[in-house]
Parts: C-alpha cells; sequence; structure tokens
C-alpha cells in the first residue's frame, strides 16, 4: 500500500511542470482544431486541414492525460501525456524542416531565374 502511494507521489511530482501548463496547451490545442477547421472551408485548404486538427487533438489528449495523471496518480495517464506531448513536437519539427527544406529551394531558384533573366539577352544573343 505505501509503495502504491509513493508510486503515486512520484507520478505527481514528475507530471507537476506539464500539469501546470495543462490549461494552455489544452486552449493551443483547441485553437489548432478550429484552425485547422476554418481551413477545411476552402477548396485548397481541405488537403491539409488534417494536419493542425490533428496536432490539436494531440495537445487536448496531452491536457486531459496530464490532469487524469496528476489527480488519479495514473501511470498509465502520465506515459500517454508524455507521449502525445513527444509526439506534437515530432510532428512539428518534420513540418519544420520541410519548411526550411522548401525555403532553401524557393530561394536557389529565386536566384538562378534572376540569374538567367539578367543574362536572357546575352543567352539568345549566343544562339543567333
Amino acid at each position: 500500500m505505501e509503495e502504491n502511494q509513493q508510486d503515486e507521489m512520484l507520478i505527481r511530482e514528475l507530471i507537476q511542470p506539464l500539469k501546470n501548463s495543462a490549461g494552455w496547451i489544452k486552449f493551443l490545442g483547441v485553437i489548432l482544431i478550429v484552425y485547422g477547421a476554418l481551413i477545411a472551408l476552402t477548396i485548397v485548404g481541405i488537403l491539409i486541414a488534417w494536419l493542425p486538427i490533428w496536432l490539436g487533438v494531440l495537445l487536448v489528449k496531452a491536457a486531459n492525460n496530464t490532469n487524469s495523471a496528476y489527480y488519479q496518480g495514473n501511470r498509465f495517464a502520465a506515459t500517454a501525456a508524455l507521449r502525445n506531448v513527444g509526439s506534437y513536437f515530432t510532428i512539428y519539427g518534420v513540418l519544420a524542416l520541410i519548411g526550411i527544406i522548401f525555403s532553401v529551394v524557393a530561394i536557389v531558384i529565386v536566384i538562378v531565374t534572376g540569374v538567367l533573366w539578367e543574362n536572357l539577352d546575352a543567352i539568345s544573343n549566343m544562339y543567333m
């Protein structure tokens, strides 16, 4: 019995920092879900609306599991909360990496296109 209480206290102690932010985590999750729903109202947005909705659901689940873990000392809820937060950051990191890659490619394309456009007269005279 005493070991069970120690486990619950340890879980509460470990989940405390996440529990302090649970309100903000849930708020951000709801905002992402609403944002995804608004994106889905456009034709192009339907293709990408699932992503913010998915991220929002992960955050709402994390907040709910955090509260459950803290108030009930439930280690499975604590693990689920941490897994959801980890998934959120993994997905967001991959999206950030994709954004950086697309930005670099776009910059290279703009520079190459500008150089070619600047030298268009010289290139066309060369072949005439």
